[in-house]
């Protein structure tokens, strides 16, 4: 399911870095739960600051290094405990190909707008799929089938920082403009799970308007993440057809789905099953916030503030233009489908 671990002789190595990305997660949970501000964005923000405790030779590094990427994987794995196929039966049907309607169209327009922004498709199928499905996760997902280059570190972090950052945004703003589209509270409900990134500020967007909204918004939330795996593979053979995949040391490619991917989709056909109590559905779910929250972390740390301020205006304008183009979708085909 995931990469095996280190050997236990190493695991000390890995213990500092690790530690310090658990500290700067609590400690953004902590400012959350005081003041508000998602929890992602300030364990992003506190990691930047931090990126010193990255540099090669230091003791931290190998094990922020580690977190970040292992522990994340861990955390997308997660997500699939909270997925099952009686979620498209509650939903609907056209609900549901709106949903996929919009993830595919998303990462379509992704793709043609970053062409006018002088962006690659690297960065289109980056931003697009993380705009498209559930923001900071489905970036890290996507970021681990994409060819690397000597920038994918800083495209991934400016991803999940941007992201964040409109989800945030989205949260105030879109349960305002579902009342002034006049929408019901179902309608509301898709609106808000269609179009904002992060589940968390789905969840809190959604409950502000009421419990039928936010019951729905997660709902169809939900319904996004679990087109994560699907649209994980389409990338992988894509790139794969195209010989762009990344080889190992032996020269092979990789496997067409990561590990991780294949852990989260097991576990999802497994809760079909009704397998999974909803208890430990739920401890699940909430093990894999803390562990994407400490990986996001870790990320941060990883990546020089400097660099960031190196990704330029066009691909600002290339994640917001997508976020619009989700939103101005979601709506119109609510009221295609509701008419």
């Amino acid at each position: 399911m995931l990469k095996s671990l280190p050997a236990r002789a190493d695991l000390s190595s890995y213990l500092p870095g690790f530690a310090v990305a658990v500290l700067v997660a609590v400690t953004a949970q902590f400012l959350s739960d005081h003041y508000g501000a998602p929890a992602m964005l300030l364990a992003l923000l506190l990691g930047l600051s931090l990126n010193f405790l990255a540099e090669d030779g230091t003791r931290t590094e190998p094990g922020i290094a580690f977190t970040a990427r292992t522990v994340l994987r861990l955390g997308v794995a997660l997500l699939g405990a909270r997925i099952s196929v009686d979620m498209l039966a509650d939903l609907g049907g056209p609900a549901i190909l709106l949903v996929i309607l919009g993830v595919v169209f998303t990462i379509l327009f992704a793709l043609l707008a970053s062409r006018f922004v002088g962006r690659a498709w690297r960065f289109a199928l980056l931003t697009g799929g993380s705009v498209a499905i559930c923001g900071a996760s489905a970036a890290m997902a996507i970021a681990s089938v994409l060819p690397k280059h000597e920038k994918s570190e800083r495209d991934l972090v400016f991803t999940v920082l941007s992201v964040t950052v409109l989800s945030t945004v989205a949260m105030v703003v879109y349960p305002m403009l579902s009342q002034l589209f006049g929408f019901s509270a179902r309608d509301s409900g898709v609106f808000l799970g269609g179009t904002i990134h992060d589940v968390a500020q789905v969840v809190g967007a959604g409950f502000s308007v009421g419990i039928e909204t936010g019951e729905t918004a997660t709902l169809v939330k939900l319904i996004r993440v679990s087109m994560l795996a699907p649209v994980v593979l389409v990338f992988s053979l894509a790139i794969r057809a195209k010989g762009l995949a990344d080889t190992d040391a032996g020269g092979s490619s990789p496997p067409l789905l990561p590990g991780f991917v294949v852990g989260f989709l097991i576990l999802a056909a497994v809760n079909s099953l009704g397998l999974i109590p909803a208890t430990v559905a739920d401890l699940a779910g909430s093990l894999s916030r803390w562990a994407l929250l400490i990986s996001i972390a870790a990320v941060g740390i990883k990546t020089s503030l400097k660099k960031m301020f190196e990704v330029g205006g066009g691909a600002i304008a290339l994640i917001v233009a997508e976020t619009i183009f989700l939103g101005v979708f979601v709506v119109g085909g609510i009221h295609f489908f509701t008419g």
